[in-house]
């Protein structure tokens, strides 16, 4: 006499490979977050500081600029974390090869942001002549150096991703990238320069959180 065996499925756990991806993705989508909240707090905290006359970019300057400098540390970081799970994750189709690395390189433009402090200037930190800063230093020139090329990367990478979505037939998506990577390539409006990057910063940390999160979505389907 036989026993009839019900068969059983079982589920299987997420490789080691995936787990590290998804946790990759996690740090890359909670970059943004983390980077505004901190922003913020410095703009509401710091004696000042006015965010119409003044860059994000100038929190760095004087002794509570350490706070600033590791936020673009940590930001930069999380790109890059972000950059790797993009390259573990999208492995065919249109812009498998390059949106990693632009994104790689925005990653590494916010390190050497942090890095390369930008000059006091526009009487901040109080204490500061008003007006520009009367000669730039070499961290300063390098500051706008690694500003402009992060900057330029993403722009890049959104491009990359509009092609692809356009091959996809993503429509919506495609236009998302295409108006997001304008934005990046605008060129700068000295009258309210602090407000334009602040909200070409606010947008890239828009981005990059949006595409961890696609990640994060499209891993949990398979």
């Amino acid at each position: 006499m036989t026993t009839a065996t019900t068969p059983t499925s079982t589920i299987q756990p997420p490789s080691a490979a995936a787990l590290s991806t998804r946790i990759l993705a996690i740090a890359g989508a909670a970059a943004g977050p983390l980077f505004a909240v901190l922003a913020t707090g410095q703009v509401l905290l710091r004696d000042g500081f006015d965010l119409r006359r003044h860059p994000l970019s100038l929190l760095a300057a004087g002794s509570p600029g350490i706070v600033q400098i590791s936020n673009f540390i940590l930001a930069g970081i999380g790109v890059l974390c972000l950059a790797v799970a993009v390259r573990r994750t999208i492995t065919e189709g249109v812009g498998r090869r390059w949106l990693a690395p632009l994104i790689a390189v925005f990653g590494l433009g916010l390190v050497a942001s942090g890095v390369f402090v930008m000059d006091p200037e526009n009487g901040f930190p109080i204490g500061t002549a008003e007006g520009p800063a009367p000669a730039m230093s070499w961290h300063g020139i390098a500051h706008i150096v690694a500003a402009t090329t992060a900057f330029s990367g993403l722009a890049a990478a959104c491009i990359v991703l509009t092609v692809r979505m356009i091959r996809r037939r993503a429509v919506g998506a495609a236009v998302v990238n295409a108006c997001v990577a304008l934005v990046f390539l605008a060129p700068v409006d000295p009258a309210w320069a602090s407000i334009q990057l602040a909200v070409t910063a606010l947008v890239a940390f828009i981005w990059t959180t949006a595409v961890a999160l696609w990640l994060l979505r499209s891993s949990s389907a398979r």
